[in-house]
C-alpha cells in the first residue's frame, strides 16, 4: 500500500544538513503532489543561556529577520524545483514539542521529513536530539534523512 501524503513538514535549522534535507523534502512533496511547510524553530532561551543573560529585542528581531531571509531562499528553491504549494514558518520555543506535535496539529501534517542530526555532538548531549524526540513522539509519520556523512558510517 502506498502512503499518500498531503502535508509535508520539513523543520530546518540552517546547519550543514539543511540543503540535503530540503532536497529530500521537496522530492517527497513532489512525489505526493503535496503541500510543503518549511519550519524553523527559534529557541530564544538557548541564546539567553549561551550569552549569559537576557537577549535584547533587537537581537531577537535581527535573528528573526535573518532566519526569514533564509526561509525565503529555501521557499524559492522549492518553487524552482517545481513545487507551487509551499509555506514558510518561524515559531519560538522548544523545537521538540513544536515539531513533533504542535505544528503538525495546527497544519494537518502527515509526514515530517527531518535530518538525522543538525547539531554537533556536544550540543546533542546537552540538548538531546530533536530528531530522536520527534521520531518517538510525533503524531504522524517521520522520515529521517541521513546526511551524506551518516550514510558513509554504515
Amino acid at each position: 500500500m502506498n502512503q499518500q501524503y498531503k502535508n509535508v513538514l520539513v523543520p530546518v535549522d540552517g546547519s550543514k544538513a539543511t540543503a540535503n534535507l530540503l532536497k529530500r523534502a521537496i522530492e517527497v512533496a513532489k512525489e505526493n503532489h503535496a503541500h510543503l511547510d518549511i519550519l524553523n524553530v527559534l529557541e530564544v532561551n538557548q541564546f539567553n543561556q549561551t550569552y549569559g543573560g537576557a537577549v535584547s529585542g533587537d537581537v531577537v528581531f535581527k535573528l528573526t529577520e535573518n532566519t526569514e531571509e533564509q526561509l525565503h531562499e529555501m521557499e524559492q528553491t522549492a518553487r524552482d524545483a517545481g513545487l507551487d504549494d509551499v509555506d514558510i514558518h518561524i515559531r519560538f520555543g522548544n523545537p521538540k514539542p513544536i515539531i513533533a506535535n504542535e505544528f503538525p496539529a495546527d497544519h494537518n501534517t502527515d509526514v515530517i521529513v527531518i535530518a538525522s542530526t543538525g547539531l554537533s555532538a556536544v550540543e546533542r548531549i546537552i540538548m538531546g536530539s530533536v530528531t530522536s524526540f520527534v521520531s518517538r513522539n510525533a503524531m504522524c509519520d517521520v522520515l529521517i534523512v541521513k546526511t551524506p556523512k551518516d550514510a558513509k558510517k554504515k
